[in-house]
């Protein structure tokens, strides 16, 4: 019998992928050469008249120099025209898509577009019809045009579960134009951080100083297309990467940020806007250790910040205030304040907080609003005379604190600093501190005691957690940290009243507004809830024009975050992996302990 030779198989060569094509049928080259003739164009459109009549605000009728919402579309084409000369490796801009792939040069042209679209559409809308534009406003809308054209002409990655999506990264990302990865000296990486620090305050005061709610809008589409095209493209890791490398530079330089806020408006009333904000995310960070950390659900911690304020009004020294005669310092209102918010949140969570989930937030509900009905009604009539009913505390002093009155203006550096920019930069302080105190519980062994409570308190009781003792920490933490929030408040607003302190309202505070705050920043982080109380309170502020339809507008922009984003703008990793599968292009996959590739079941 003839013994059969076996050949040997060679090694396996893994098969390319097919070619990608994007959704318009045009050759590659082709559509990167629109894509950046487009970009170009666009940005020069803007120096073009849109319109005739000076009417439409911003005043779009200079040939020559960009106004108003043209300076929005001029960004965006610029930033069009670099991603897209990155992406054909010029030297020097490769940095801009360390990831290698074409979604930023599509949502920063989709970016150019919109906000190009929307101002024609709103010209032709605010002034009777498409006759008000002028040839430039034509010649802007089709050069926003081209970009998009061009960049969905591209191959576009989608995510798959079979493994195509790693072999297609690796034939775009072309290794042989990545350099090697080499060690960033620690002055460059705090000199990036610097100046990312300087951008993040200009596009902040851009848009606190927006002067009408088209311009607003504007804005908001041209940041909200570009951090979304910055995250893709794959700078948003590295810049966490050179965060966590120098977190305390980069706190740091985020409080100096905010401390060199007031100095650049030259209105009191952005500075008012400001103030109210800290105010607010103070709050909100506060809600975020009992809502994001614990996990437990609480519908009425807008009751904290109202023990604080009247704490606070009540020992101010106010003539309609019921305790005649008490006048307290500053700091000793501020930690009576805490203080009283503190004792209500142990009272109010000692009976309740063995409750779980919808009944938990049922009677943090009813709290919040026996808490409104009291003071409302302890008016000398209907129960004992405390807080004058409805007609509230008025008449609070200024601050005055070592000889500073925080009531005046005061001329620093040759920066005039009226009332709300004083009280912004104490809100300033005391924003240190509650990030100070939120850090280091959540950090500590106790605050990984929340978090196991909010996995499942029924295995982390098991594992010899006092379930009850941690939620009450975590409700009294955080309602003092609201208190001391609310003393400030009281001073800024001049007086206190029981209307603002519901569930939910028009205008905020209220304990919808809050949670709304942490849910949309991000849960569980300390610039999420920041973030959240600003644009929160910024979206009423600039749309006004849209009158009854604000709100519309706004349920719409939480319905597609809450589909594209459900772990908040600022996402923690944890709850990324809970609202993502791995695979995703925000979330790396799962690896060992040694960093290795897990091993499958189907791969074993």
């Amino acid at each position: 019998m003839t013994e059969t030779t076996k050949t040997p198989v060679p090694d396996a060569v893994p098969t390319p992928p097919p070619a990608l094509r994007g959704l318009i049928p045009l050759p590659a080259a082709a559509a990167r050469a629109l894509l950046l003739a487009g970009g170009i164009a666009t940005a020069a459109s803007a120096y073009l008249a849109w319109t005739w009549t000076a009417e439409f605000p911003g005043d779009l009728t200079f040939n020559g120099y960009p106004g108003g919402l043209q300076w929005l579309t001029f960004t965006a084409g610029v930033l069009t025209a670099l991603f897209a000369l990155a992406s054909y490796g010029i030297r020097g801009l490769g940095w801009l898509l360390p990831a290698r792939n074409n979604a930023p040069l599509a949502l920063t042209a989709l970016g150019g577009f919109t906000v190009t679209w929307f101002t024609v559409i709103a010209i032709s809308t605010k002034l009777g019809g498409v006759v008000n534009l002028e040839p430039g406003g034509w010649i802007a809308a089709i050069a926003s045009l081209l970009p998009v054209l061009g960049a969905f002409a591209l191959p576009q990655e989608r995510t798959g579960t079979d493994g195509t999506k790693e072999a297609i990264k690796a034939y775009i990302a072309k290794p042989d134009r990545i350099p090697a990865a080499q060690a960033v000296a620690p002055w460059i990486q705090r000199a990036v951080i610097t100046v990312v620090t300087i951008i993040g305050l200009g596009v902040f005061t851009y848009g606190i100083d927006t002067e009408y709610g088209e311009l607003f809008i504007g804005y908001l589409f041209v940041v909200t297309f570009a951090m979304w095209a910055v995250h893709t493209a794959g700078l948003m890791d590295r810049f966490s990467a050179l965060v966590a490398a120098n977190r305390s530079f980069t706190l740091a330089m985020g409080f100096a940020a905010a401390i060199a806020f007031p100095f650049t408006q030259t209105d009191d009333h952005y500075a008012n806007i400001g103030v109210n904000i800290l105010i607010f995310g103070t709050v909100a960070l506060g809600l975020n250790i009992v809502v994001g950390l614990a996990g437990l659900l609480d519908l009425g911690y807008v009751a904290f910040l109202g023990v604080g304020a009247y704490t606070a009004a009540l020992v101010s020294g106010s003539e309609f205030s019921t305790i005649s005669g008490v006048h307290l310092p500053f700091w000793a209102s501020a930690l009576a304040g805490a203080a009283a918010s503190l004792v209500f949140g142990v009272l109010i969570g000692a009976p309740t907080l063995r409750l779980r989930g919808d009944y938990l937030a049922i009677v943090t509900l009813g709290f919040g609003e026996i808490f409104r009905i009291a003071v409302n009604n302890m008016d000398g009539d209907s129960g004992p005379d405390v807080t004058n009913g409805p007609n509230g505390i008025a008449n609070i002093p200024d601050l005055n604190f070592f000889g500073f009155n925080f009531g005046q203006a005061h001329d620093i550096g040759g920066f005039t600093l009226g009332r709300f920019a004083n009280y912004y930069l104490l809100m300033v302080l005391i924003m240190a501190i509650v990030v100070l105190v939120y850090t280091r519980a959540a950090d500590s062994r106790i605050g990984r005691s929340w978090i196991a409570i909010r996995e499942d308190e029924t295995a982390a009781t098991a594992m010899g957690i006092n379930g009850f003792r941690v939620k009450l920490v975590a409700f009294a933490l955080g309602a003092a940290l609201a208190g001391l929030a609310g003393t400030v408040s009281a001073h800024v607003t001049y007086s206190v009243v029981p209307t603002p302190y519901q569930f939910a309202g028009s205008t905020p505070p209220n304990s919808a507004f809050l949670l709304a705050a942490v849910v949309l920043g991000g849960m569980g982080t300390v610039a999420g809830p920041l973030l959240g109380a600003a644009l929160l309170y910024l979206l009423p502020e600039k749309l006004v024009f849209l009158q009854d339809k604000s709100l519309l507008a706004f349920g719409i922009a939480l319905i597609l975050l809450m589909r594209f984003r459900p772990e908040g703008i600022i996402a923690n990793r944890r709850r990324q992996l809970e609202f993502h599968e791995t695979g995703q292009l925000d979330v790396p996959k799962q690896t060992t302990l040694t960093d290795e590739p897990a091993v499958t079941k189907a791969g074993a």
